[in-house]
């Protein structure tokens, strides 16, 4: 049975503590509730009456899982479109994916921010830059251009382009239809880390960067498998310097390994489960310090082995369709849904894709998390089901 104390209180603390009868508490006594209002006056708090909140035995994530259907998601950004203007007042035009249980905040994990972001023809989404690393997931359509530090970039289907912190870059696009992708941020974790910084840039980008290469200079400088420019020194700034990794690519070298396991080699996480991380090509670390991503393939009426891992992700079915299983919660998704996977939920998939809704007649899956994060820090920690890992 609990015990509550209210005494009269002769501040205005916001520590407040309440003296319980309970297994492994102190007995509750005048004397003990005298301790505790002087602990209050004096902002301060035991561990003892907190040990169950902040050490539990598993994390305990605030995020919970959910899932954004995209033709809704597609649909909303295509109003806010004639509504809402691109230009500073309506900075980027983006549209943050708010997890049910973190207060309204614009974050769809408690590190992890994604988007949908909407740019009608002949807009320009004006130039700023950030400390917060980001990068764009094209699920549908081309059309639009990112121009990073002076250097235009392709948008399009199943592209990837990673962007680190503080490089000035503006968008635009040079076609007659509107495009949508899908933007991810590490603006909850330097939020949280209150370290974070914003600088607006031109408001207008040259005629020069409004040009339509089929080739941006990153990917002549740096997309080319396995070469690195002898000219280049040392790379010391965060992030990857390639701006673009093309679906062709990521297509073939996915295909690649379930070739190779369909001839009885090893190349895949497992059976019918194909997977790449994208990566820098300076270093080989993850393309951005505190974002991962990688794109799955689940061939059809493969189910993958429930996983639990320290950190959260952030899900969107590139291609094809299927039932997602986060924790307890199940949900059939298809092409554009996006969903999260809060730290150390199991999470499950089965395929049920083929001709009719996939290109590759699988399921196709983008994924991004935080675990560089948690790598660095050595916090990370992996369990797949029936296994000892």
């Amino acid at each position: 049975m609990t015990q509550t104390f209210t005494p009269d209180r002769a501040t205005d603390s916001p520590v407040r503590l309440r003296a319980a009868a309970a297994p492994g508490q102190p007995e509750v006594t005048p004397a003990l509730e005298e301790l505790y209002r002087g602990f209050e006056r004096e902002l301060l708090v035991p561990l003892w009456t907190e040990i169950g909140d902040l050490m539990p035995a598993h994390p305990r994530s605030r995020a919970v899982p959910h899932v954004w259907r995209w033709q809704q998601l597609r649909a909303l950004a295509a109003r806010a479109g004639d509504l809402v203007p691109v230009g500073r007042g309506g900075e980027r035009r983006a549209i943050a994916l708010a997890n049910p249980e973190l207060g309204g905040r614009p974050f769809a994990t408690p590190t992890l921010w994604a988007a949908i972001q909407y740019l009608m023809p002949g807009e320009d989404a004006p130039e700023h830059r950030h400390t917060q690393h980001a990068f764009r997931f094209v699920v549908e359509g081309e059309g639009v251009w990112t121009v990073v530090g002076g250097d235009p970039v392709a948008m399009r289907r199943g592209d990837f382009l990673p962007q680190a912190g503080w490089h000035m870059h503006a968008h635009h696009n040079a076609t007659a239809e509107p495009m949508a992708w899908i933007d991810g941020l590490d603006i909850p974790f330097q939020y949280l880390t209150e370290s974070q910084f914003f600088e607006f840039g031109r408001d207008e980008i040259s005629d020069a960067e409004r040009i339509t290469p089929e080739l941006s200079r990153s990917e002549r400088l740096w997309g080319h498998p396995g070469l690195r420019p002898v000219a280049v020194g040392e790379v010391t700034a965060p992030g990857t310097p390639l701006l673009a990794y093309r679906w062709e690519h990521t297509d073939r070298a996915l295909a690649d390994q379930l070739v190779l396991e369909s001839e009885g080699f090893t190349g895949t996480v497992e059976p019918g489960h194909a997977a790449v991380r994208f990566t820098d090509p300076a270093t080989g670390a993850d393309v951005l310090p505190t974002v991962r991503a990688e794109m799955h393939r689940v061939t059809r009426g493969t189910e993958t082995a429930p996983v639990r891992e320290t950190g959260s992700s952030v899900y969107q079915v590139f291609d094809g369709s299927g039932t997602v299983t986060v924790g307890e919660t199940s949900w059939s998704v298809t092409r554009g849904d996006l969903f999260v996977v809060p730290s150390w939920q199991p999470l499950s998939v089965r395929s049920e894709a083929g001709a009719t809704d996939s290109d590759s007649g699988a399921l196709d899956l983008f994924r991004f998390s935080d675990s560089p994060v948690f790598e660095a820090l050595r916090l990370n920690r992996t369990h797949v089901e029936g296994t000892t890992r």
